[in-house]
């Protein structure tokens, strides 16, 4: 049995976070762990509250878990503040951590602020600590200073990034209107698309977290960084299309659909 680590808030909803990434791993067939950052009150409507856990303790879990089942891949979300990416860094470092995928989670789809901390730079350490990044459009430009309108433009930010921090960049195209779902890696010098089907479902809150997590997942059964990417978003993509519908905004999506379906053979 592999094992995957995620670090990350916790969504009360379950839509997202913690819970979207335990249940990614489930049903990626890997034995899900998890180091809480922060704690939200959250449904499928916005973010009501956020209480970010302290470095102290994250930094004891953290050692509880590499100390006893150490994972194969660890999975990065919501790190809520500089101290604990700090934290993150530290344990990371020392317990020799490989494969390392930070969805840099930013703000929230509804437009909450999930990084309480005016310094983005603290981001930095953690970037290159990364196997791969998985930013979205929006931040995709925070992170490159680009300005980002058009596929081209995605493409011309991952490559930035990935120069800078030295690390694999998974640029992802969902809030590019107009286009289809295709999103960049970056890489060395070398960029490959994985093209994606555009779904009309308005329900996908939790599906950074859920492709994230899912590579994350992919990496700990050995499979190399294009495969791991692939197969996660024909994973995310089939989640997307069950159409799942519950709750009064932006819902969840359906991660248990491999399993009823009898095609959980990643």
């Amino acid at each position: 049995m592999k094992k995957a680590l995620t670090i990350a808030g916790s969504d009360s909803s379950g839509g997202a976070g913690i819970q979207a990434d335990l249940k990614t791993f489930l049903a990626q067939d890997v034995y899900g762990m998890s180091a809480i950052t922060s704690i939200t009150a959250q449904n499928t409507q916005g973010v009501q509250e956020v209480e970010v856990l302290s470095e102290d303790l994250l930094a004891a879990q953290l050692d509880s878990i590499f100390q006893d089942i150490r994972p194969d891949a660890v999975k990065i979300g919501m790190v809520g503040n500089s101290a604990a990416i700090d934290a993150i860094v530290a344990k990371l470092k020392e317990y020799k951590a490989e494969n390392i995928v930070l969805d840099p989670v930013m703000v929230a789809t509804s437009g909450s602020n999930l990084f309480k901390s005016d310094d983005a730079s603290s981001y930095d350490a953690l970037f290159r600590l990364a196997t791969v990044l998985t930013p979205n459009v929006y931040e995709s430009g925070q992170i490159s200073g680009k300005e980002i309108k058009t596929l081209k433009d995605l493409e011309e930010a991952a490559r930035d990034i990935s120069d800078k921090f030295q690390t694999a960049v998974l640029a992802k195209s969902g809030d590019l209107k107009d286009q289809e779902a295709d999103d960049i890696l970056a890489y060395q010098g070398q960029v490959e698309t994985f093209h994606g089907q555009r779904i009309d479902n308005p329900n996908v809150h939790g599906s950074g977290c859920t492709l994230s997590s899912a590579i994350a997942a992919n990496l700990a059964k050995g499979h190399d960084l294009s495969t791991s990417v692939q197969n996660a978003k024909d994973y995310i993509t089939g989640a997307i299309q069950q159409n799942l519908d519950l709750g009064q905004g932006r819902g969840p999506l359906d991660h248990g659909y491999l399993a009823r379906s009898g095609k959980n053979d990643y």
